[in-house]
């Protein structure tokens, strides 16, 4: 098949959408599909994400290939993470069946004019997330949920989100029980093989380290920063015993995330480590007793690392939102929203004499390698490709 995937952030930004397309793309391609990712032109095409070879068996330094599968094209019109790609009503006509990841301001109206003249096309449409903004932009993602998002998602041939729970609240939710039989449950998956415990045993020495994840920019303003360190602040009140905190992640929030943590005597035990590779990634999933998730509102809709953490051997902290509460289990603690003394309870808790870290540290990698593996997902998706090509071909 020649599949076109088209999303509105892709690697090098951090981002969960992207990065799922990227897996996507990866393991379709994998699997000997020609698949194209289309994003707009935000990195020059020599910031791409890196593909890692296989480890050889000493676990020598792997080899990298210089991989995206992306096609860059110039928006007309770009606002955040809004952009306009009118170049795709041509790009498109010459692939088997387009994927778009909702949402996707400005292009997705334009895949919808494509498919009302291409209806022997599939289009599949992953629903990632709510659109949801404070002031203004809130506004206008209601306006466009209520009036367009409709029209976007009728378009499609099938629809996919990661999980059934976070669309029974969200504003899909009537587009999901009107048209049932057009959606399906396909969760993200992580890569098991880059993201995997420690091979060295655990040194009881060792200083706990609490480890957060998350873009600081304002299209990710839900991901709970300031819960986190009002959290900590909390600690620090109780004269409980403070860990150490990293914070990965960069942005035009941080230098504020950074002022509350100096305001809150907290520079001791905090530490804003930005943006790293995605070859030292991992390695600060290892470094982890536990990583927290304090995301306040439903943007947040699934929850990428906690999977990159579970995969990792690591316990994780999320809180109590559609979608997300699915993953944790028995590797967890769930906690309500912006609730930061309950997360501090968590964090206190996840420390505790009396809870068993060994065994919630073999259940997240276990829940993972069952669930969550992407060459399952992946074989799941080149299915639903197949049936909606044959549906197609049979009319």
């Amino acid at each position: 098949m020649k599949i076109a995937h088209i999303v509105c952030t892709y690697p090098p930004y951090y981002g969960g959408m992207g990065n799922v397309a990227f897996q996507m793309a990866s393991g379709l391609a994998n699997l000997g599909h020609t698949v194209e990712v289309f994003t707009p032109q935000y990195y020059s095409k020599e910031e791409i994400r890196p593909k890692k070879a296989p480890p050889t068996p000493r676990h020598a330094p792997e080899v990298v290939e210089q991989i995206d599968y992306a096609r860059r094209l110039k928006p007309s019109l770009a606002y955040g993470n809004a952009a306009r790609m009118p170049e795709l009503t041509h790009e498109l006509d010459e692939f088997d069946l387009v994927h778009l990841h909702y949402p996707f301001f400005g292009t997705a109206g334009v895949v919808r004019t494509w498919k009302r003249h291409h209806g022997d096309r599939p289009l599949v449409i992953t629903y990632h997330m709510d659109t949801r903004g404070p002031g203004w932009k809130g506004l206008v993602f209601k306006l466009y949920s209520q009036f367009w998002m409709p029209k976007v998602l009728g378009s499609a041939d099938c629809i996919t989100a990661s999980s059934f729970d976070y669309i029974e609240g969200s504003e899909a939710r009537a587009i999901f029980q009107k048209r049932r039989e057009h959606w399906l449950e396909l969760p993200f998956g992580v890569d098991l093989e880059r993201f995997h415990p420690s091979r060295e045993p655990r040194a009881e020495s060792r200083e706990p380290t609490i480890l957060f994840v998350g873009g600081m920019d304002a299209p990710h303003y839900f991901k709970g920063v300031p819960i986190l360190l009002q959290a900590l602040f909390f600690l620090k009140k109780r004269r409980a015993r403070l860990f150490k905190t990293l914070l990965i992640g960069d942005g035009e929030l941080r230098q504020g995330f950074e002022l509350q943590a100096r305001a809150f005597g907290l520079l001791d035990v905090v530490q804003f480590i930005g943006s790293v590779s995605d070859e030292d990634l991992p390695r600060y999933y290892r470094m982890a007793d536990v990583v927290v998730k304090p995301s306040i509102n439903r943007g947040e809709a699934f929850g990428m690392v906690l999977l990159e953490a579970m995969a990792s051997g690591v316990p994780v902290i999320a809180s109590d939102l559609p979608g997300v509460r699915t993953i944790p289990k028995d590797a967890g603690i769930l906690v309500p929203p912006g609730d930061a003394a309950a997360l501090a309870d968590a964090i206190e808790r996840i420390f505790s004499p009396e809870t068993d870290q060994a065994r919630m540290r073999e259940r997240a990698r276990a829940i993972v390698e069952t669930d969550y593996a992407w060459p399952r997902i992946i074989d799941k998706l080149e299915s639903i490709y197949q049936s909606l090509l044959v549906a197609k071909k049979s009319v």
